[in-house]
């Protein structure tokens, strides 16, 4: 008798448990999912900068007007014009958050690609492969690190172009990309889980470097291996979004991680050529 009633008891309390993490999931993933305005925004932020990199494709244009461009240089200009239209189709296909990321990686290549049709004609080196600029992906290529610390956060070394590492060092307020989240304009790592991938984009080859980036924020957590549900809950407070360890070294491709003002992040360089 009192073991059937042993028996019955465990029965129950395995049952219970078992309903009480089936309720615990599906909330989570409720409190995950990524709504259709969220989707659409940031669908709209990458249209953004796909417009804005086909203007600075015809910037580039007009500048190429009456100069001799080699091979090498028309093969990477060609590469950035194929990006461009990669991008626009891309975007256009977009139906759910996750598939911005590849939208994003095709701009990273024709940024670089346009960055390399500017120094050979310049009969200068060819630029390091790079991520964007982390205060403004729009500007382009990075072109150095260098540490900042966000309002009420700790330091950090980012990658940065030129402009934004001058106002920095300045003390001055780097050009941030903003995004509209609601009724207000945010930085793109302030608006929450959709852009996820979006970042993932530009800095996915980063490895567990990104947490050290984007510690503090809303997308650290997730960077940092917790997930939608981990991320801190805004702010820069620098208790939320986990520890920027372990992103030192060798995080794949071609180059190592350095880190610091002399140019780490090295993806390996070289030049893109051939078809896109």
């Amino acid at each position: 008798m009192f073991t059937t009633i042993l028996v019955i008891a465990v029965i129950v309390i395995a049952f219970m448990a078992f309903r009480s993490y089936q309720r615990t999931k599906l909330e989570t993933k409720k409190k995950h999912e990524i709504s259709s305005a969220e989707l659409e925004s940031v669908k709209r932020t990458a249209d953004e900068d796909i417009t804005k990199f086909g203007e600075e494709l015809q910037d580039l244009d007009l500048d190429m007007v009456g100069k001799d461009l080699g091979d090498g240089a028309r093969q990477d200009y060609q590469r950035a014009l194929d990006s461009y239209e990669a991008a626009k189709k891309a975007v256009g296909e977009v139906t759910e958050a996750e598939q911005i990321r590849h939208v994003i990686e095709i701009l990273e290549d024709g940024r670089y690609a346009m960055a390399c049709v500017r120094a050979r004609v310049n009969g200068e080196p060819l630029p390091q492969r790079r991520p964007s600029c982390f205060f403004n992906p729009q500007h382009g290529p990075s072109v150095v690190d260098v540490t900042w610390a966000p309002p009420g956060g700790a330091p950090r070394d980012v990658p940065a172009c030129a402009a934004d590492a001058e106002r920095v060092r300045a003390g001055a307020d780097p050009d941030i990309r903003k995004v509209m989240v609601g009724p207000q304009r945010v930085p793109y790592w302030e608006a929450g889980p959709a852009y996820s991938p979006y970042a993932m984009g530009m800095f996915g080859a980063l490895g567990g470097v990104m947490t050290g980036m984007f510690i503090g924020t809303m997308l650290g957590g997730m960077f940092a291996g917790g997930g939608y549900g981990d991320m801190a809950g805004g702010g820069f407070e620098d208790g939320g979004g986990g520890d920027g360890g372990g992103g030192e070294g060798d995080f794949g491709g071609d180059g190592d991680f350095g880190g610091g003002d002399g140019g780490g992040w090295d993806f390996g360089g070289g030049d893109f050529g051939g078809d896109f």
